[in-house]
């Protein structure tokens, strides 16, 4: 499946003058922001979208969100959806509409390369997971996955998150050095963002992702 994707992938960008003309369903009349958050299971992905969710509402705005869980408990896809604005009609995010694309996984990032409008910002860790299909023989891992990333992204924020983590003590932390990166592309302020950490997080993990977050966002 994983070599598919990457042909497919390649593919679809070789259509993308001709896409890049059309309109696409990507700014709502009211300012609706809307975010899609793409991984495996076990990288944090759902509270990463929770985090995000409670900073929006902390500045007053409307939020809806919608989750993904594919074959999670596996390490499949995980993909979560938060739009946020002064009035949200639906929580669903339609392709080439996405104002920030952020991956955990760099191979996810090609799979839900669609869902990101022209214009903007993909936040790709630099991970690796391979998948049960590579191991067992039956499908490879994309060998240019970082030429297809450059190309498909022209906005693009390539980060080693899983080592940035590992250098505050926790590679967990990955999922949080991502959002750090995400942030820098939202507008809603630094106070909002570290408020939903400590409502999120256990007290005990606080410091470290506030670090974490922090550390994403120098390197964004």
């Amino acid at each position: 499946m994983t070599e598919r994707l990457g042909e497919r992938t390649e593919g679809m960008m070789n259509k993308e003058s001709r896409e890049r003309t059309e309109s696409a369903d990507s700014t709502d009349s009211n300012g609706t922001k809307s975010i899609v958050l793409v991984g495996v299971g076990g990288q944090g992905i759902l509270l990463a979208s929770e985090i995000l969710a409670q900073a929006a509402m902390i500045q007053g705005y409307q939020v809806k969100t919608n989750e993904v869980h594919g074959m999670a408990q596996r390490g499949g896809s995980v993909m979560a959806q938060i739009r946020y604005g002064e009035e949200v009609k639906s929580p669903l995010v339609s392709k080439r509409s996405a104002h920030i694309l952020g991956a955990l996984e760099k191979v996810e990032a090609l799979r839900y390369w669609e869902y990101l409008r022209p214009d903007g910002l993909a936040a790709v860790s630099s991970q690796a997971i391979v998948p049960v299909t590579v191991s067992s023989g039956s499908a490879r891992y994309p060998e240019n996955v970082e030429e297809l990333l450059a190309r498909a992204f022209p906005r693009l924020v390539y980060i080693d998150a899983p080592e940035l983590a590992a250098e505050l003590g926790d590679s967990r932390a990955a999922n949080i050095i991502l959002l750090g990166a995400i942030s820098r592309g939202l507008d809603l302020p630094l106070e909002s963002w570290e408020e939903a950490i400590g409502l999120c997080v256990r007290e005990r993990f606080r410091d470290l992702n506030l670090k974490a977050f922090s550390h994403g966002r120098s390197k964004a």
